[in-house]
């Protein structure tokens, strides 16, 4: 098949091959001092036939992008290799991507050439993740390595070597959660006015929302008026969900909407909070004054032990904090009406 001129070229490489197809595009041209023009070509990659190497060669024409190594940034090779794979692969594994790429802030602007495997498992020593989550970031790093090489912008896959067997006992489901007793929430209550940040566990123990749900919230998704707002952003396609504000803490939402910062929670200097800055400048401190020994997710725990002993149906506090229901029965708890789910959570 004759190709335009420019377009690139698809050929089979001689031998017995896994992908014999390889994808070749030319980056520059340059004419040497005899008269003859000197070409430099790129490999776009090595595919299992033909038409899948058309297929490439097509999107990239379409969305031609960088392809030289000593431009190419983290941030780069993530975007390319989800423009091209997130369209085969389901919504919930989308998901569970976009949020591993999430921890890895610190690397989005880096050289891909320049990581090293320091700075992976930095990432995976800093994050602060459960052992699941951090194997879900392993395949992140996998995938992103093995586009990298196939497109010859690395030659040397670090990834293999980031060890998170040291992290496989942060396992959630090993972990006893421990709500906030009666008396906690009382004393929470009673030193809140003393600083701003300590509205942060009340707040998340009266919504249910995950640390990384309260870090994402912006001031465009919340309707105080209504008394609710949108979690767009979480781990599970049930967690993205509309949540109750109980008229508890709607003072606490008008404090900090007032400051009109890019998100509703922030840190001191008005920005997003990162896991680690957030454990250990906040709510370690915060836990240390107040003489009480819980980590954040301890408040969602807590949040459905309130509901619970405040009489209220199990698939409205499911919804509420966006559990994953079971059974046919749960459909009917779909589209819970807000009034609904205000009365329940104005409750405790």
């Amino acid at each position: 098949m004759k190709l335009p001129n420019g377009y690139g070229s698809v050929y089979k490489l001689p031998g017995n091959r896994r992908k014999p197809w390889a994808v070749r595009i030319t980056v520059s041209r340059k004419e040497g001092k005899d008269g003859t023009t000197h070409w430099k070509y790129k490999y776009l990659g090595y595919y299992e036939s033909q038409q899948l190497a058309l297929n490439a060669l097509a999107h990239f024409n379409e969305n031609p992008y960088d392809m030289d190594a000593n431009k190419t940034t983290f941030a780069d090779v993530f975007e390319k290799w989800s423009a091209e794979h997130f369209p085969k692969i389901s919504q919930s594994n989308i998901h569970g991507y976009n949020a591993s790429y999430k921890l890895c802030e610190p690397l989005y602007n880096m050289k891909f050439i320049d990581l090293r495997k320091s700075h992976l498992q930095n990432i995976v020593d800093t994050c602060g993740k459960n052992y699941p989550t951090l194997r879900k970031l392993r395949v992140l790093f996998n995938v992103m390595y093995k586009f990298a090489m196939e497109n010859d912008l690395c030659s040397k896959d670090y990834s293999q070597y980031i060890d998170i067997r040291q992290y496989k006992d942060r396992n959630p489901n090993k972990y006893d959660r421990k709500p906030f007793t009666k008396q906690e929430i009382e004393v929470l209550w009673n030193t809140v006015e003393s600083d701003e940040y300590l509205q942060f566990p009340l707040i998340l123990a009266y919504t249910g929302l995950r640390i990384g749900e309260f870090w994402n919230l912006k001031p465009e998704d919340v309707h105080l008026e209504e008394r609710w707002f949108y979690v767009r952003e979480s781990k599970t396609e049930s967690g993205i969900r509309e949540v109750p504000i109980a008229e508890k803490i709607v003072p606490f939402f008008e404090h900090w909407l007032t400051k009109d910062n890019e998100y509703v929670f922030t840190n001191r200097q008005g920005r997003k909070f990162l896991d680690r800055n957030f454990r250990d400048s906040y709510w370690k401190p915060m836990m240390e004054l107040l003489n009480m020994e819980h980590k954040p997710h301890d408040t969602r725990h807590t949040c459905v032990s309130l509901l619970t002993e405040a009489g209220v149906d199990e698939r409205i506090i499911k919804k509420i904090v966006g559990h994953k229901g079971k059974g046919v029965t749960e459909t009917v708890y779909t589209h819970l009406d807000l009034e609904i789910k205000l009365e329940a959570i104005n409750k405790i």
